[in-house]
């Protein structure tokens, strides 16, 4: 009526007959072992390269670090900024979800603005004055008179 189903096929291997030795053919004896084979002694001298490269490896680093603490910092410094503007946004999406909160905000920055405009762009002097401050304040900050 269809395909009968065939049973695999068996197949027997056979293996090789090695003898080793009984390592302890006597009550109370031991016997030594056969030394390394080349494949372990392979192995021994991979995993001495190994500790040798891992023993001078703090020193490397060391090295690596003080050579390029400037360019380091600097990364870290960008990467801290990045992660920190990423939690300030999501702090910010999840205050705007809450209700109220959101049009509070938005009153509050009209109202600074409004304060900002009227203190200090309406009149020159009041002009002169702000660029006197964002100059001392640039001086402060880069270290120089700028």
């Amino acid at each position: 009526m269809g395909a009968e189903m065939q049973e695999p096929e068996v197949v027997e291997t056979k293996s090789i007959d090695t003898t080793m030795p009984e390592i302890n053919n006597q009550t109370g004896t031991i016997t030594k072992l056969q030394p390394a084979t080349q494949n372990q002694e392979q192995w021994l001298k991979y995993g001495e390269i190994a500790s040798g490269f891992l023993a001078t490896l703090p020193e490397y680093l060391g090295a690596f670090f003080n050579r390029y603490k400037q360019p380091l910092v600097s990364i870290g410094l960008i990467v801290g900024a990045i992660v920190a503007v990423k939690v300030v946004l999501a702090i910010l999406d999840a205050l705007n979800d809450i209700p109220l909160v959101a049009p509070t905000f938005e009153l509050i920055g009209i109202g600074y603005s409004a304060w900002f405009v009227y203190r200090y762009l309406l009149k020159a002097s009041t002009r002169q004055e702000l660029t006197n401050e964002i100059s001392s304040l640039k001086s402060q900050v880069v270290g120089k008179d700028a």
